[in-house]
């Protein structure tokens, strides 16, 4: 992605939010100002400094517009942001202020590593909050052979094998006193999971912690 610092990068993320919200809207400088928690006059100065790399379109003394450029960015690091969401909450069971964490973590990521990130939870569509998960870019692959996904996002039908059981002690004991766990073949059934020839339903919670190859 374009060098860009991390303030630049909020910038825009904020923006793309904006317009998100009221597309047709020409984004004012006191109301990003205020968004961004600074003054109007640095609102300015930063909006002109984007509009001359190309990212933004400044209308004066009314506010700005993202470019085709500058939307591609801020959509990216907008997608980002709903990944780290997705992967800390859901996957990981992160209990800290999972919005810090990942706008802290969404600036340091590579283009790689967001793709691997998108790949393992499924390429998700809506970030915890319900949002939308911008598509800009997006690399679809969904072999469940070749990469480690959660089981809720294996296709139905598929077969595949356990590699890590993100969960506590206990409720891994419990899986495991059913036969589940690492190393065990599973075939996704449109109603659970089928595994050394018992049937077993699992909450979409519980299977995004299972991660499966």
């Amino acid at each position: 992605m374009v060098d860009l610092s991390e303030f630049e990068e909020m910038y825009l993320k904020r923006i793309f939010e904006i317009y998100d919200s009221e597309p047709s809207t020409i984004v004012k400088t006191s109301q990003l100002a205020k968004v961004m928690e600074v003054s109007n006059a640095s609102t300015t100065e930063m909006i002109q400094r984007l509009s001359d790399r190309g990212f933004l379109t400044y209308i004066p003394y009314k506010g700005c517009r993202l470019t085709p450029d500058g939307f591609k960015i801020a959509a990216r690091i907008k997608r980002r942001e709903g990944l780290l969401q997705i992967l800390l909450s859901e996957v990981v069971g992160f209990e800290g202020d999972v919005d810090e964490a990942a706008c802290k973590m969404e600036h340091d990521m590579s283009s790689e590593l967001e793709e691997a990130i998108d790949r393992m939870l499924g390429y998700p569509e809506r970030a915890p909050d319900g949002t939308k998960v911008p598509v800009i870019e997006r690399n679809l692959d969904l072999s469940p052979k070749k990469y480690l996904l959660p089981l809720s996002y294996i296709p139905v039908g598929s077969t595949s094998k356990i590699e890590i059981i993100a969960l506590d002690s206990t409720d891994q004991k419990t899986l495991e006193g059913m036969g589940l766990e690492v190393g065990t073949i599973i075939t996704k059934e449109k109603d659970g999971i089928r595994y050394q020839e018992k049937t077993l339903k699992l909450s979409e919670s519980l299977m995004k912690k299972i991660l499966t190859r």
